[in-house]
């Protein structure tokens, strides 16, 4: 199984690249976030979910390992398939999908093409317990300076997206609060205080949540 591909990414279709690698041009599908992030041209790094067919074999490309857990997650929810995982993904980055499942918002869910009111209500019922571990994975993606890998220019930023939000959920379950409570809370703070806030503010900010 092909689990990660480095290369050039030699055509973007609607939803679709090509990444040359060394020669040899692997078609992947992508999220049109995903998409719009990448440049003809540019040296990309992605991270691979092969799945297999009698008929076809299909890759699916993504920024961060956390961003591939999603969307073997959202697969587990009964009438999401790969096409819609990819939709959600699409229109929600992973940090702001966590943030609609600890709180509820099925309506953010349900901006992604191809989702109606009852899948997103689904979606975000059933992977309330599942958002904070992979909030948590997020923690595992950093490389040892903090910083995305050298020489890799198609967006650079995502694979450290969410990270202050993993890491304010991981201290608060160490204090002792459950994680679905703990990613509720550093969603709320999140909403109030932006996507920039840094771990502290956050944690801080959740805290006086959970007093309440």
């Amino acid at each position: 199984m092909i689990g990660k591909l480095r290369g050039k990414v030699d055509a973007i279709g609607e939803s679709h690249l090509i990444l040359d690698v060394n020669g040899v041009g692997y078609e992947v599908q992508a999220s049109a976030r995903t998409l719009r992030n990448l440049k003809l041209g540019d040296e990309a790094s992605l991270t691979i979910d092969t799945h297999v067919r009698e008929d076809a074999i299909r890759l699916y490309g993504f920024t961060s390992e956390v961003e591939r857990n999603w969307f073997r997650t959202l697969q587990n929810v009964q009438g999401v398939g790969s096409k819609v995982a990819l939709s959600v993904l699409g229109v929600l980055s992973t940090q702001d999908l966590a943030n609609a499942v600890a709180l509820g918002n099925w309506a953010a869910v349900e901006q992604a093409p191809g989702v109606g009111k009852k899948l997103a209500q689904r979606i975000v019922a059933e992977l309330k317990d599942k958002a904070p571990a992979l909030s948590m994975a997020g923690l595992h993606v950093k490389t040892p300076a903090g910083k995305p890998e050298p020489g890799v220019s198609a967006a650079p930023h995502v694979a450290s997206e969410g990270l202050a939000a993993a890491e304010a959920i991981s201290a608060l379950t160490n204090l002792g609060y459950n994680p679905a409570q703990a990613s509720q809370a550093v969603a709320v703070a999140m909403q109030e205080l932006g996507s920039d806030a840094d771990t502290a503010k956050l944690i801080r900010r959740s805290l006086k949540e959970l007093a309440r």
